[in-house]
């Protein structure tokens, strides 16, 4: 599969390389351009490109979006129409800025992305483990120590399609629900930043 990576950091930098590995084909991007991304292409391999945030919204059949949150509003709602868009995301008021009904509750951040990209099937996922597990603890299936990774979205072939994606990068899928659900995986909550498998996710969704 051909996946876009908006996002040239730890996370994007981390799922990138799982996918290569997995044997898909990614093109990363970041505001800078791509000859900031020269190594990491080098890096990563022939199945690796690098290219502009339009070049990677165009190529992904799947787009995973690992940016500040309050860079979301410079994505392009119409080049992302239809398609699957990954969140990785988190709010963090301090870089972000204070954003009120994140503050209170009253909608998740993927949420608030979803109403950016309107035609977009948004599925949040990978923004609640830490970027070396990405990288260094991917395991096979049935992998008694295998860590989990929980989604959450209102597109069931969407989610189907994230979570084999999960799976081919060495980690259990979980599926979380719905996309306001996915307020249980955002920072604060028991599931965020815990390395255990599809069991312990569940319990930490269970008791947010």
């Amino acid at each position: 599969m051909q996946i876009g990576i908006i996002g040239a950091g730890r996370i994007g930098q981390a799922v990138a390389t799982r996918l290569v590995t997995a044997g898909h084909e990614v093109m990363l991007s970041n505001t800078r351009g791509p000859e900031s991304l020269a190594d990491v292409e080098e890096a990563l391999g022939q199945d690796a490109h690098a290219g502009t945030v339009e070049d990677a919204t165009a190529y992904g059949e799947v787009v995973f979006v690992a940016i500040p949150l309050a860079a979301m509003y410079a994505l392009p709602p119409a080049e992302l129409d239809g398609k699957i868009v990954v969140d990785a995301n988190n709010y963090s008021p301090q870089r972000d800025g204070q954003i009120p009904e994140l503050d209170d509750g009253s909608v998740g951040s993927s949420e608030l992305l979803a109403r950016h990209l309107p035609g977009s099937r948004v599925v949040k996922a990978f923004n609640t483990i830490y970027y070396e597990r990405i990288a260094h603890e991917a395991k096979p299936p049935g992998s008694a120590e295998r860590l989990a990774v929980p989604l959450a979205g209102d597109d069931a072939a969407a989610k189907q399609v994230v979570a084999a994606l999960i799976d081919d990068m060495g980690f259990d899928p979980v599926d979380a629900g719905s996309l306001a659900d996915g307020r249980n995986q955002q920072p604060g909550t028991a599931v965020y930043n815990l390395p255990v498998g599809a069991d312990g996710v569940r319990e930490a969704l269970a008791n947010p």
